[in-house]
């Protein structure tokens, strides 16, 4: 989550390779009605994919009761059966879908993003395990449409609930530090058997995260994917490059509450959000269902972590190859001060997905899994 932040653009430097998830061909004077007809039939569209992904929601759900509440699979860290139990993978006799019955292409309830690859072999991807990692204030539980989507393309996903965040029920008051905000993160790398590798996606503040996990496991991870997050310099902390733009941005500094659980007269313990701007400032393009959801599920962010300077060196942290995502309707971190980060610490390749705020596994997650699945392909 920004600090204050700023709208003012920097100049651009052509370092990174920007592509759009939208098609860039050029429409002549004369095709204005075509156009009209066109995003309708987008708007519509998108209508659709949402609902088949909240279908397949449901479909998981009934599974789950048919199955007397207990998942037969993974879907994050939160979730772990010891080895040998009735739960485990290895006695799981049910295939990775939301129901039991065979599907075929014609299938109405074919998720469209199964269409969209049924050429993906992950056999020749370098790594088909993807990790989520959440901004601040989130949880594993923002990326559910993000799961849905990449497990019904067969990846493996990994959702992590950084300490007092999610359903981890500690204090975030008494986070003291970047590394004990992160340590879910560092106990999952640690876990990995040798040669494994996984492609780590950090949103918002989660970037930060991503960057220290990069420094110390450089051998483990494929790709680093930001999501309008904090792509920071070494020595920079999130506080630094949030403050050092001239103008602030209003609409943050508005929503912002910050908790002293140690005294006024000592720096803040927490940052809490103001619930009525939550929409306005983090969805303001996403399903009101979603909002809601965010809504009772937001924990405060630590403040300690923020505050922390990284240690980041091109032996380590810049081995690992990097992706920004870049959310142009983003109003918690505006696109000038995304783009700015992108100057600071060119990344090979940047994506952009059009008309996405600054949460686009709730806006956009069609176009985000899109995304994904396309930065997994490259070579």
């Amino acid at each position: 989550m920004g600090i204050c932040l700023s709208t003012e653009s920097p100049p651009r430097k052509n370092h990174s390779k920007r592509v759009t998830n939208q098609s860039t061909t050029s429409a002549n004077s004369n095709s204005s009605n075509r156009w009209s007809r066109v995003r309708s039939l987008s708007s519509k569209r998108e209508k659709f994919d949402d609902a088949m992904i909240h279908e397949h929601a449901i479909a998981a759900a009934l599974l789950f009761q048919q199955n007397g509440g207990v998942l037969p699979f993974d879907r994050s860290t939160s979730l772990r059966h010891p080895p040998g139990s009735a739960n485990s993978k290895r006695h799981n006799p049910l295939p990775r879908s939301s129901s039991t019955r065979p599907r075929s292409v014609a299938d109405p309830l074919l998720p469209p993003q199964q269409l969209l690859n049924q050429d993906l072999n992950l056999d020749e991807l370098e790594t088909s395990h993807i990790v989520l990692v959440h901004g601040g204030g989130f949880g594993a539980w923002c990326w559910y449409k993000t799961i849905a989507l990449l497990e019904e393309c067969k990846f493996k996903v990994t959702a992590i609930d950084l300490t007092g965040s999610g359903i981890d029920l500690f204090d975030t008051n008494s986070i003291k530090s970047l590394s004990q905000y992160v340590t879910p993160l560092i106990d999952f790398f640690e876990k990995l058997t040798d040669g494994e590798k996984v492609i780590l996606v950090g949103h918002d503040f989660g970037g930060s995260c991503i960057s220290y996990a990069m420094e110390l496991f450089p051998s483990k991870i494929s790709k680093a994917i930001f999501i309008a997050a904090s792509m920071l310099k070494s020595g920079q902390s999130t506080l630094d490059m949030f403050s050092q733009k001239e103008n602030t941005n209003d609409l943050m500094r508005k929503a912002q509450k910050f908790i002293y659980t140690n005294g006024n007269n000592l720096p803040p313990t927490a940052i809490d959000l103001d619930k009525m701007l939550l929409k306005d400032l983090l969805f303001n393009h996403s399903p009101p269902k979603d909002v809601a959801l965010a809504s009772v599920s937001m924990r405060p962010i630590p403040f300690p972590p923020v505050l922390e300077k990284l240690s980041l060196s091109d032996s380590n942290y810049g081995k690992v190859r990097r992706f920004y995502i870049e959310t142009p309707d983003d109003n918690a971190i505006p696109i000038a001060l995304q783009q700015s980060m992108i100057n600071q610490s060119p990344p090979e390749k940047v994506f952009r997905i059009k008309a996405s705020d600054h949460s686009p596994f709730f806006s956009k997650p069609q176009a985000l899994h899109k995304l994904l699945v396309e930065i997994a392909k490259l070579t």
